[in-house]
């Protein structure tokens, strides 16, 4: 029996437990995982005593991705940028692996199910929050002409921005910035207020929270054109504002369940070393 489980406070909505154990049945695999609540004073002594009982490894929410991360002893590049793991492997009780497959698996929705293609287009990302961190590295490594990140706080914005700067001047194939295949991605940080003066984006990403309080960005009309697609990195209920807001105004919308089974994948290969099929998944949910 592997057993694995995710933490998060709240965590009882999460259909983590429905994925993965879909996952395990696919692959002809015993899985025991478990959904645990916990808050980021309880989180350490609980996920410990996870692995010491023999736990595989777990899946980590908000509020305790930074947690995740400081507690493991390696972390994988994606971790180390976010200074955050949504992914935990414990290969033995004192060796813990994090890593963060949210980047990777909002690519895989958007190339591989949405058939939309990030090398040479124009995003832009609303929120520089912590979502942001662990989904920008694996959007730069797509070589977009351009990424602009735009937050009610712009300095906020800005450190982000400077903090993934390096990865802006490389290619997909990784060449260094003098060579002419080196397709490199014009990054910057705006305040929400100029959002009114930007010209449209073939991908705007929502990643505030504000469908947790029924509310939503308020998107300008102008920022889409007629293949543009906006996509919420929430799903369920919590998306439900900004998707009634895109369907009034006739902008294409996709929510982030996609990207949550697809960001599960990677995890489930990480702890069994077994990729599993999302299409039946995704079809099932």
């Amino acid at each position: 029996m592997i057993l694995l489980a995710v933490f998060g406070s709240p965590v009882s909505h999460s259909r983590s437990p429905e994925i993965h154990h879909s996952f395990a049945r696919q692959c002809a695999l015993k899985v025991d995982y478990r959904a645990i609540e916990a808050r980021p004073e309880t989180f350490p002594r609980l996920v410990e005593e996870f692995a010491a009982r023999g736990g595989r490894g777990c899946n980590v929410t908000v509020p305790l991705k930074h947690q995740a991360w400081k507690l493991a002893q390696k972390s994988s590049d994606s971790s180390s940028r976010a200074r955050a793991a949504n992914t935990l492997l414990f290969k033995t009780q004192k060796d813990w692996f994090a890593d963060n497959t949210d980047g990777r698996g909002l690519v895989r929705d958007l190339v591989s199910n949405l058939d939309h293609q990030l090398g040479g287009s124009r995003v832009c990302i609303i929120g520089a929050g912590g979502a942001v961190a662990g989904i920008l590295g694996d959007l730069l490594a797509q070589g977009p002409a351009s990424i602009v990140i735009a937050n009610r706080t712009l300095e906020r914005a800005e450190r982000l921005c400077e903090s993934f700067a390096d990865l802006a001047c490389k290619s997909v194939l990784g060449h260094d910035t003098n060579s002419t295949n080196s397709p490199l991605t014009d990054l910057k940080a705006i305040s929400l207020q100029a959002l009114q003066t930007q010209d449209p984006f073939d991908l705007v990403i929502n990643a505030t929270s504000l469908g947790h309080h029924g509310k939503h960005p308020g998107l300008p009309p102008s920022l889409f054109h007629a293949d543009s697609l906006c996509y919420d990195l929430n799903y369920g209920a919590v998306a439900a504002p900004l998707r009634n807001f895109c369907l009034e105004a006739e902008i294409r919308y996709q929510d982030g369940l996609g990207m949550l089974v697809e960001q599960a994948a990677l995890s489930f290969e990480l702890w069994t070393g077994r990729m599993p099929d999302t299409e039946p998944v995704l079809k099932q949910l």
